[in-house]
């Protein structure tokens, strides 16, 4: 047999991230699904306005909601929807412009960041930062996920106080502290 008609063995699935850097599905844990699914739950309540119930049911049908941690999206969509107004007077202080200048995905992502560092304390805070980095890489705009990262990081101690002082306090692994 030539080496052009061997059979080649099966492809390994790949992990890991797209060549634009969004994480690929099969890495993606069912909160991080959660989290995508709010997004865009909160992306539509934005822009419309529609009701929650409404918005919550159009989310549940849409392809691959049954891989997300249905107990995170019930409590992160509808707790950011009935604490919107609380969580923008939270958001506000640290903006540089009008909140209504604000891009609608980085405005859910924000919101979702400080609903989940006040009322999801088993998410250690640089989870919740980090998830909503990458969120704000993989459907905001080309800098938004920077923005969102400066303005979870003012508030993280704010609304985390302990947790962020305790971790700033132990040395990095490298032993050169943490600067970052």
């Amino acid at each position: 047999m030539s080496e052009l008609n061997k059979p080649r063995p099966p492809r390994q699935p790949r992990t890991g991230t797209t060549s634009t850097g969004a994480r690929k599905a099969a890495s993606k844990s069912g909160r991080s699904r959660a989290r995508e699914f709010v997004l865009q739950a909160l992306y539509q309540h934005i822009l419309s306005g529609n009701d929650a119930s409404d918005i919550d049911l159009f989310t549940r049908d849409l392809a691959g909601f049954h891989k997300a941690d249905v107990a995170h999206y019930d409590a992160v969509l509808h707790g950011c929807i009935s604490t919107a107004a609380d969580l923008d007077r939270l958001i506000e202080p640290k903006l540089d412009r009008k909140l209504s200048e604000i891009s609608p995905i980085e405005h859910a992502v924000m919101w979702i960041g400080v609903y989940e560092f006040q009322n999801c304390i088993d998410v250690p805070w640089r989870v919740v930062l980090n998830e909503c980095i990458e969120l704000a890489k993989e459907f905001g705009g080309t800098d938004g996920h920077k923005y969102v990262n400066g303005v979870l990081n003012g508030l993280a101690p704010q609304l985390r106080a302990t947790e962020v002082a305790a971790d700033k306090a132990r040395p990095a692994a490298d032993g050169s502290g943490d600067e970052a």
